[in-house]
């Protein structure tokens, strides 16, 4: 790449930090990951409250992960981690009748988002060109002229006042999650910030672990999305330990409670025998608890025409999804493959090369999980005609898939993002979803 040794800095170790660190690793002498939380322990830490709620590796993801981490599915299962036909081995409701369920191979893994994380980091921390640090933080860039040169770091939490280190690096990639602060980095820099969109779903979540029997009806799980004229829903998921993670989720002022008994009423609103049988016979492991997430944001850093070389955001750092869709960790992964892809013609122009990249793998879940949040008349946004038409189309089919195996594995490998959304207008699907059989 040059001719001396160079050097990556990654800003943050939840998965979108570390899977950029292993795409860098391929090129870069040396990957520095950075974060502030303490890296030694596992479970849940401070800077991954999501890490409480359900979570899954869509099919897409999984792929990916394997790619990148060969042997990562076989070694998660082994220590209790579920792989599952996400088309047959899940009942998936989108009201009180369940998809029609057939063998798909769209195979998905069912593991707590520590667990994950935690097997990525170390495999990660492993490479011999890659130091995980934390109890670390960056405060700001370092630059010279157009370029940034590498990050100013502060041990977590010291204040204002702490002693700052400089460290110098050819790149700085943020992925620092939603919280992060590069915009203001570059506006330090005299540099203008992305355009932002942002759709204000105001989802919040309430989550509760239970001792994991197997249900009566075979099912390894249960999904239920969230709809207009439903607007509450619920993720039933399989876990490592023996646990079944349920998380309940609510749009607007319709609101999963934290209470126990309030809990399992909002649990069992749909008539699904399952979930009643987790939340009226299963032993609760946790209490319940509470997530929030105002809003989906997605900066706009392809459309910039000024940006410092040396400087990149990554994961939800670009583009932050609403959770309830379960994109964030998949597209991540594809984010990290463009990016070994783009790093293979240098560092000059790398901004502009990956952003444009990475655009292209973000429209597709960003303009479902947008359209999906505007179908709720509580959920402020423009509804264009095509927003408009798309989700009458998306009623059209969800209402079909009940029915119809070949609809249901249709829209499932939209939303495991293995086929576009154009597959939803395939003439076999499409004369089901319009012209559906009638009931007898």
């Amino acid at each position: 790449m040059t001719g001396h040794s160079t050097h990556a800095v990654v800003l943050g170790a939840s998965i979108a930090g570390l899977l950029a660190a292993r795409a860098l690793s391929d090129t870069f002498d040396t990957v520095t990951v950075l974060d502030r939380d303490d890296l030694t322990g596992t479970g849940v830490r401070k800077g991954v409250p999501q890490g409480r709620h359900a979570h899954m590796l869509f099919a897409k993801g999984r792929e990916v992960l394997e790619d990148l981490f060969p042997g990562l599915t076989d070694e998660l299962v082994a220590t209790g981690a579920l792989t599952v036909d996400i088309h047959a081995g899940f009942a998936w409701h989108n009201g009180p009748t369940p998809m029609a369920r057939a063998a798909s191979d769209l195979i998905v893994l069912a593991a707590s988002r520590p667990a994950l994380e935690d097997y990525v980091r170390s495999r990660v921390g492993k490479l011999p060109n890659v130091e995980i640090r934390g109890g670390l933080e960056a405060t700001g860039l370092l630059h010279d002229g157009g370029t940034v040169t590498g990050a100013r770091v502060v041990t977590a939490g010291a204040g204002p006042g702490g002693s700052t280190t400089d460290l110098p690096a050819d790149l700085v990639v943020d992925a620092t999650g939603r919280g992060n602060r590069g915009t203001t980095w570059l506006a330090e820099l005299g540099y203008a910030p992305p355009e932002q969109d942002s759709v204000m779903a105001g989802v919040v979540y309430a989550t509760r672990e239970y001792e994991r029997t197997p249900l009566a009806s075979g099912m390894l799980g249960v999904l239920t999305g969230v709809t207009p004229r439903h607007p509450f829903g619920a993720a039933l998921l399989p876990m490592e330990g023996d646990r079944w993670i349920l998380t309940l989720a609510g749009l607007g002022d319709d609101l999963p409670p934290t209470d126990e008994e309030g809990f399992a009423a909002y649990a069992t609103r749909l008539p699904i025998a399952d979930l009643a049988e987790v939340v009226h016979r299963s032993r609760p492991l946790t209490p319940p608890r509470p997530f929030r997430v105002p809003a989906s944001v997605r900066r706009r850093y392809e459309r910039l025409t000024h940006h410092p070389e040396g400087f990149l955001a990554f994961g939800d750092a670009i583009c932050a999804f609403n959770p309830i869709y379960g994109q964030g960790m998949t597209v991540a992964a594809l984010e990290a493959l463009e990016l070994r892809a783009a790093l293979t013609d240098g560092l000059t122009g790398l901004p502009k090369r990956f952003y444009a990249k990475a655009s292209t793998v973000i429209d597709t879940p960003w303009d479902m999980a947008v359209g999906g949040d505007l179908a709720f008349p509580s959920v402020p946004g423009e509804r264009t005609a095509k927003v408009r038409f798309f989700n009458w189309y998306i009623a059209k089919l969800l209402h079909a898939a009940e029915t119809s195996p070949e609809v249901a594995i249709a829209f499932h490998r939209t939303v495991n993002l293995t086929a576009p959304p154009q597959s939803l207008f395939a003439p076999a699907i499409l004369r089901r979803v319009l012209f559906p059989p009638r009931a007898t």
